[in-house]
């Protein structure tokens, strides 16, 4: 079990550098138009890959319905496996600038691909669509948690940005992208100690050796650290959790240089 942390930090960066590749699917699964796999009824969930339940389907259609009359953005969601509806799921929903199609895809190497209106981008930037991806989509997350809940909780971060007026970045923070600002936390106050050891006798702390290094430290620890932290969630257990890991870096760091053994001669 000991390997399955980096596995899950490794599978996040590396879909992380997939994705502008996988962004690409949409405009690609929406080339054919098969109007013939669309239902006769009206709906918000198209789902052909039987990715969500006979309840989850019906019960995400009629909260994205009652979203839409809440809030006027329409949210409509398209599983698929074999063979896609294509552009016909335009004219099926009437998409425009206000819409947002959820399309989801096991055959990539990210489930989850977004066709995003217009006017979404001035609440949510690009990169937010990309993370939201990335989170939700890799298959790491999929294996875990289920083609289901990879959808619905894409929606949910999605209806709660829109609900707050925008978001720069996906509300939540989980464990693995923690981990990542744990690590950089520690390794910034490593820094930080190594330059702030002193180096001329009766020197207790070396403040412009730490002014020096302060571009190096404070880049691991507060944008890389503590930014990703606050912008993500508002408990304050992790925060907590890397400034002491800054702590412990830095003291570990300050310190060892004097247990180091030093070479003596004697006569």
């Amino acid at each position: 079990m000991r390997y399955l942390l980096p596995q899950k930090i490794f599978h996040l960066l590396l879909t992380a550098v997939l994705t502008v590749s996988i962004w690409a699917v949409p405009a690609m699964a929406l080339a054919f138009d098969n109007p013939e796999l669309l239902p006769s009824q009206k709906t918000n969930v198209v789902d052909l890959a039987k990715s969500l339940t006979g309840i989850q389907r019906e019960n995400l259609d009629q909260d994205l319905q009652a979203f839409e009359a809440e809030t006027g953005w329409k949210l409509r969601v398209l599983t698929q496996f074999d063979r896609t509806p294509g552009r016909a799921v335009k004219d099926f929903w009437g998409l425009d600038d206000k819409s947002l199609l959820l399309v989801a895809d096991s055959r990539g190497g990210n489930i989850l691909n977004f066709s995003v209106g217009d006017d979404f981008y001035e609440l949510m930037p690009r990169t937010f669509w990309i993370e939201l991806q990335t989170r939700f989509g890799n298959q790491f997350f999929v294996r875990e948690n289920g083609e289901d809940q990879a959808i619905i909780q894409s929606l949910e971060s999605v209806k709660a940005c829109l609900r707050r007026g925008g978001c720069r970045v996906v509300p939540g923070l989980p464990r693995e992208q923690w981990i990542l600002t744990l690590i950089t936390s520690i390794v910034g106050g490593i820094v930080f100690g190594f330059a702030a050891h002193p180096r001329k006798e009766g020197q207790i702390f070396a403040w412009q050796w730490a002014l020096i290094f302060s571009p190096l430290w404070a880049i691991l620890f507060i944008a890389f650290g503590i930014g990703p932290v606050v912008t993500r969630t508002s408990d304050f257990l992790p925060l907590l959790r890397n400034f002491i890991g800054f702590a412990i870096g830095a003291l570990v760091a300050y310190l060892s240089p004097m247990f180091s053994p030093s070479s003596t001669s004697e006569t």
